[in-house]
């Protein structure tokens, strides 16, 4: 089963973002309107109530979606430079095609498609929205030894990976294994472009980090930020900037309830909307106020 079924991100303008989207990845609108006040609550975020929002849908069908959220932009948010989802992982059929798209696009190439070493099935590239918003556009050439990896079944397919940065990557990792009961993935250090441009470290310098996994789906990435990172600027009351929101379905909910019975920012509760497709849902925030979404999916 794969587990990911959205992110949120916050953007000045819905409409606009839903364009870019809809433009240059091929996503289409399938549901909008106004965020529900129990929704926003849930989330922590009551100031999100009203706002406007629209749900994505990759041109494959597949029912992994991305959220916009209209919310007030924040003068002193940095991509990468704070902790909590700092990026959304794509996956496209052929990033060479997606890099020549990209290069006539609004998107900013911040990391061109370049192999990674040692693991020559993933070949990646990385760019930013105008909302500051990291994305990373992914061909899957194969499976890891540990891992299924999705194929595109588009150009440019759905999300399948979350990337959130931590102050303390094996507390996180042991409050994702003990809250909502998923499995350790594969932990490396590796040279990470990303994380040295944002904070200006030597580009040779190797950075830990490590999956988080269900079965064989691997589908979060938590990294070790450095020690100048920061907690994410956000407006009280509203949604963080950039990637504010992680939301899985999950085959063991009664389980993960119990773990979070005293955590839950406000008790689940069924929605309507395509994300929820009908069934409960509540958010939890993890160390570094990492806001995990997680469905009811038995």
């Amino acid at each position: 089963m794969k587990l990911i079924r959205c992110a949120t991100l916050s953007v000045a303008d819905v409409a606009a973002a839903s364009a870019r989207y809809c433009r240059w990845l091929d996503y289409r609108e399938v549901e909008s309107g106004a965020v529900p006040g129990p929704l926003a609550a849930s989330w922590g975020a009551p100031g999100a109530a009203g706002q406007r929002y629209v749900v994505l849908q990759p041109a494959s069908g597949r029912d992994v979606f991305l959220r916009f959220v209209e919310s007030p932009p924040h003068p002193d948010y940095e991509p990468l430079r704070s902790y909590g989802w700092n990026a959304i992982e794509i996956c496209v059929d052929d990033v060479l095609a997606v890099d020549a798209r990209m290069q006539e696009s609004p998107f900013e190439i911040i990391g061109p498609p370049r192999e990674l070493d040692g693991m020559p099935a993933i070949f990646p590239m990385q760019v930013r929205g105008p909302d500051g918003e990291t994305v990373y556009l992914t061909q899957i050439r194969d499976n890891l030894p540990e891992y299924d990896l999705p194929r595109a079944q588009s150009l440019i397919d759905c999300l399948f990976i979350l990337v959130a940065g931590c102050s303390d990557l094996d507390a996180s990792l042991a409050w994702v294994a003990e809250h909502l009961h998923l499995d350790a993935g594969r932990s490396m250090a590796i040279v990470y472009t990303m994380i040295a441009n944002a904070y200006g470290l030597p580009e040779s310098e190797p950075h830990a980090l490590a999956t988080m996994t269900h079965e064989r789906d691997v589908f979060l990435e938590l990294d070790q930020y450095p020690d100048a990172a920061i907690t994410r600027p956000q407006h009280e009351g509203h949604l963080v900037p950039g990637v504010a929101l992680g939301s899985f379905i999950h085959p063991e909910f009664d389980r993960v309830n119990r773990s979070c019975a005293d955590l839950w920012i406000t008790e689940p509760v069924v929605y309507d909307s395509c994300v929820y497709g009908g069934r409960a849902a509540a958010t939890v925030a993890a160390p570094d106020g990492t806001r995990y979404e997680v469905i009811d999916w038995r």
